[in-house]
């Protein structure tokens, strides 16, 4: 009687690449970038290394050069306004000369073929440093919502090819569905942050964006880290409101979430391999305690394997020129 047996099949690394059952490519990747009011500007973020705030000139023409060059196709932008013009309600993060409708309008004028997406949110705009409208301690979620919409149009008038709402907010995919819709830009896509958790590792993030809340935290609004059935929820909402694109975010803590979702929505997935995940691996290879190129690959490849459709990720620059 033949026993059936299973053997471990023995590859090189030629013949790991055509059986590798999930793989990432620069095609998944989108690049986190940010964009600071002024002129002459690029300065390296402390908090993560490599990564750089530039202004809307001359100085984001060279990095959207060298993105492209490194065969990266898509961005995220993130706003950066001076200080002085932070005020109650984030009035910059729509406003005809802020830092992302600047960047916007140079890169759909030059650069057109680089896919470019904006974060929308308040946090880094307002003088309190709240997602949203903040009075007596608390957000005023609906009265965030118009500000929200505009700030999307605003965006996409000045050449966004795709709004990324991050507040986290009820309701506020249908208002800038509903508000882009009216103004003829039905066919703009949303990406929304629609199981975004109160994180401990968004803290490199803030510090490069200036966007720490002056007061109170965000656990108001963002989900509770021992839920899991809410993020479904969530995403569902989301979806029926007009979402294209929902996202997980942090990543690499939550590839359980990222596996529920993927199996909960035929609709694209995005993971976001957020701040303190990239600047744990870069203190890590720093103290030579691990390889940078290899453990982020791995973190990558994890976030694939779980579902995720798309994933952004300061590491994609690095990625792209290195290659695997």
């Amino acid at each position: 009687m033949m026993r059936n047996r299973t053997r471990r099949l023995r590859y090189d690394s030629n013949l790991r690449d055509l059986i590798s059952e999930n793989r990432v490519v620069v095609d998944d990747l989108i690049y986190p970038l940010f964009v600071k009011s002024g002129s002459d500007i690029r300065e390296e973020i402390p908090t993560l290394p490599g990564n750089f705030r530039v202004s809307p000139d001359d100085k984001l023409r060279n990095e959207a050069e060298r993105i492209l060059e490194s065969g990266l196709k898509a961005i995220l932008l993130f706003g950066i306004p001076e200080d002085e013009r932070r005020d109650e309600t984030g009035s910059q993060a729509r406003a005809e000369d802020g830092p992302v409708q600047k960047a916007c309008r140079l890169l759909d004028e030059e650069y057109p073929e680089l896919f470019v997406i904006t974060d929308v949110c308040l946090c880094a705009y307002t003088s309190h440093g709240q997602c949203g409208i903040y009075r007596d301690g608390k957000i005023i979620n609906d009265g965030t919502l118009p500000y929200l919409a505009e700030t999307a149009l605003s965006h996409v008038r000045s050449g966004a090819d795709m709004v990324a709402p991050s507040d986290m907010m009820d309701g506020r995919i249908k208002a800038i569905r509903d508000k882009l819709d009216e103004k003829g830009y039905s066919r703009i896509p949303i990406m929304s942050y629609s199981a975004k958790y109160s994180s401990a590792f968004y803290g490199p993030f803030r510090a490069a964006a200036d966007s720490a809340p002056a007061e109170g935290g965000r656990a108001t609004h963002q989900m509770d880290p021992a839920n899991s059935r809410e993020a479904l929820k969530v995403v569902r909402r989301d979806v029926k409101e007009g979402a294209d694109i929902v996202m997980v975010k942090p990543a690499l803590a939550y590839l359980d979430i990222i596996h529920r979702v993927r199996h909960e929505t035929e609709v694209p997935l995005a993971a976001y391999n957020v701040s303190g995940e990239f600047a744990l691996a870069c203190q890590g290879d720093q103290a030579d305690l691990v390889e940078k190129k290899a453990i982020l690959n791995e973190i990558l490849t994890s976030i694939r394997r779980a579902g995720a459709d798309l994933i952004i990720t300061y590491h994609a620059l690095d990625f792209a020129e290195e290659g695997r």
